[in-house]
């Protein structure tokens, strides 16, 4: 039916309201006769003014102009959106409401969340690692470059979206020259079942230490991803895919002359001499994924009609490509006056180390759902997934040497070191079997079956009981890990460092116990390690020639970790506690107590103002400091040092008014309080007080 035609049947529908009760008088002023629809308003002799009689093409605008009014009216907002990622569609398809609480919003910093703290060599975008126990659960190939993980962007932090109205968020955080984050997504539906976004990340700082006249010591990141989600009209098949470009740069300052900086004090710390002043590195990757999934047979569907519907299918066959070029460059354009480095074994004062790592992976797998049909046992579903993993590397590693041109002429240029490719082929196979909501039992084998990883594995297994109501959930969970040793530390060539070790693979054994009951926000959790043939760095006593060592004995960590939140009218108090013992401290280095506490009183003003207004305090217990080595990007063991340690608070208001998200914050807001400044890893000392602000705008048209 066209627009014109509606507007007719309704000019006539009024027409024939008005035939039907012209004999009715009209009361305006009387409250016991009601005024009906269609009625018109008898006219006023004591006005002086006439009424006007309008046309039928003049009722016909105004009745167009009312519709169109009225259309106007919708306030769109973020029940238009809806938000899943590839863990959600899995197993099926998940679409989830778009979040725009403000919960943990004063944490922006990937270096600084509650529940997973890390150490940094001083502000946001310097090499980083965590602060607890946190082994890595991967095999394979490794290059052992971990430094500036943090930052990366990968296919796994990509957010797909179906958009009723085109979406937008820009997220902004000033802290004047020494901190500065903005992001930007941007994502909208071509069609009902086509949807594509781009992702912007830019971080940049100059530091504390830093002078504004050496901009190779300032953190310039950039991130940059696009995205598309395609799904079917009969929601049989799905498309993800999405290009990522990730472009670091982190200086490498050997740290500042001044070691005893919080005692001595400094007028301007802008102005303090660091032994690198213009030596950095740079991380720089590219890369495409693609991931298609078909489902056959019966597809089964959990919460018709509402508009967020779960497809679950039956049979599943999916084919996931990844394409991606990783070059890591270390560039030193400095003379070693401080001795920063322990060795020279190609140019001296002028560093080009690069390595450049290449991986093609093709995974094909296939599932297979077995769910009752009878209402009684519908959440009754038993699933088994198999798979077959195809990785091929190749890497190559130069650094830069001084050689004889043609004329006889010095020069430097790129000498490439090494250069290798290869290929490993993992199998891949899951089996889960949930019965209704009360327990869910899930297991997993990933093993490297051929190629130069051969005999990596990774098993684990979960099991969950769940009581539906009060009581809350227990999971029981484990698994087994055999992991080849990083390239780093086994066959590395660069201008400092080189190394050709043949070290066992690294195993690491875990069992874990975890209650979390959401009525009582309350999650304990226990987690009991066993790592034989642990792989770490460390240097001669007070030393810089950091070397990879390996300990064949047995390492013994207990993990214990509490979240509580409480809440007593507008008071609210969450609270994260994690204890750790191990037999190894001086191996492991990490803080036996770290706490996260946050107290705030939620307020509400105005009628459109929601906000927080609180404190969040951070600590750890001291514990024997770690040290970076430059040149190499490592954590490692060196001088004994231990740093006295105090709370780190911050105080903050934030808030959300209609489309927006704010905050406020003065973090450290306790140094020179007993406090004058704190390290975690040896020589480089942390951040100082800052004030900060952020903003979050959400637009929807």
């Amino acid at each position: 039916m066209s627009v014109k035609l509606k507007y007719i049947i309704l000019l006539l529908m009024c027409a024939i309201g008005q035939a039907a009760f012209a004999q009715v008088p009209n009361y305006p002023n009387n409250p016991n006769v009601p005024n009906y629809p269609g009625q018109q308003r008898q006219p006023n002799y004591n006005d002086t003014g006439t009424t006007k009689v309008l046309s039928a093409d003049q009722q016909l605008d105004s009745l167009r102009r009312k519709i169109d009014k009225k259309k106007d009216t919708v306030v769109f907002s973020s029940k238009f959106i809806r938000v899943t990622n590839e863990r959600l569609l899995k197993d099926s398809t998940q679409l989830l409401r778009l979040d725009t609480g403000i919960v943990n919003f004063e944490n922006y910093s990937p270096v600084l969340q509650p529940n997973d703290p890390k150490i940094t060599l001083g502000n946001t975008g310097l090499p980083e690692r965590s602060l607890l126990f946190e082994p890595p659960q991967t095999i394979g190939f490794d290059p052992g470059l971990h430094e500036l993980d943090a930052y990366l962007f990968g296919p796994q932090d990509i957010n797909y979206y179906r958009a009723r109205v085109p979406f937008t968020d820009l997220y902004f955080v000033e802290g004047g020259l020494k901190e500065q984050l903005f992001k930007a997504i941007h994502t909208q539906n071509i069609n009902p079942r086509l949807n594509v976004g781009l992702n912007l990340n830019f971080l940049g700082s100059q530091g504390y230490y830093s002078s504004n006249d050496v901009l190779l010591q300032n953190v310039s990141n950039v991130n940059v991803a696009g995205f598309v989600w395609y799904e079917s009209k009969n929601k049989r098949y799905n498309l993800l895919g999405n290009v990522i470009y990730n472009d670091l740069k982190a200086p490498v300052t050997g740290s500042i002359l001044n070691d005893s900086i919080f005692k001595t004090g400094s007028l301007d710390k802008t102005t303090e001499l660091v032994r690198l002043p213009n030596t950095y590195e740079n991380w720089k990757e590219a890369g495409f994924y693609l991931k298609q999934f078909y489902y056959i047979g019966r597809i089964d569907s959990t919460k018709k009609g509402t508009g967020n519907e779960n497809i679950l299918p039956t049979q599943r066959v999916s084919y996931t490509m990844w394409y991606d070029t990783r070059k890591y460059n270390f560039i030193q354009n400095d003379p070693d006056d401080y001795q920063v480095f322990p060795d020279y074994y190609f140019e001296s004062n002028y560093a080009r180390d690069s390595l450049t790592v290449r991986h093609f992976q093709n995974t094909f797998s296939y599932s297979f759902y077995l769910r009752s049909k009878s209402q009684k046992a519908k959440n009754n579903e038993a699933k088994l997934d198999v798979g077959l993993t195809q990785d091929i590397w190749s890497y190559s590693q130069y650094v830069a040497d001084t050689v004889l041109n043609q004329y006889g002429a010095k020069v430097n240029q790129a000498l490439k070191v090494q250069v290798t490719s290869f290929q490993d082929i993992t199998l891949n196979g899951k089996l889960s079997y949930r019965l209704s909501d009360k327990l869910l039992l899930e297991g997993s084998a990933n093993q490297i079956a051929a190629g130069r990883d051969f005999g990596n594995f990774l098993y684990d297994g979960k099991l969950t009981l769940a009581s539906g109501g009060k009581a809350g959930k227990i999971v029981f969970e484990g698994y087994s890990q055999n992991s080849s040793p990083p390239l780093a530390a086994t066959d590395w060539i660069s201008d400092h460092f080189i190394f050709h070790n043949s070290f066992s693979t690294i195993k690491t054994n875990c069992l874990s116990f975890n209650y979390i009951n959401e009525a009582l926000q309350l999650d304990l959790k226990v987690q009991y390690y066993l790592v034989g043939d642990y792989l770490y760095y460390q240097a001669q006593p007070g030393g810089i020639d950091a070397t990879p060592t390996q300990i064949t004995s047995d390492i013994s960590m207990l993990k214990v970790s509490l979240g509580k939140n409480f809440s007593w009218r507008r008071w609210h108090f969450d609270d994260y506690l994690v204890y750790q013992k191990s037999d190894y401290e001086s191996t492991l280095r990490t803080p036996e107590f770290y706490n996260y506490s946050s107290l705030y009183y939620k307020a509400f003003a105005f009628k459109v103002l929601y906000a927080n207004i609180g404190i969040d305090v951070r600590y750890n217990s001291e514990y024997l400091a770690p040290s970076y080595a430059p040149g190499m990007g490592q954590f490692y063991n060196g001088a004994n040092v231990t740093f006295s340690s105090y709370p780190i608070a911050g105080v903050f208001l934030k808030g959300t008014l209609l489309h927006t998200n704010f905050f406020v914050m003065y973090d450290y807001v306790n140094q020179g309080l007993l406090s004058p400044g704190y390290y975690t890893v040896n020589r480089y000392p942390q951040s100082d007080r800052l004030l900060k602000f952020g903003v979050s705008w959400l637009f929807y048209n």
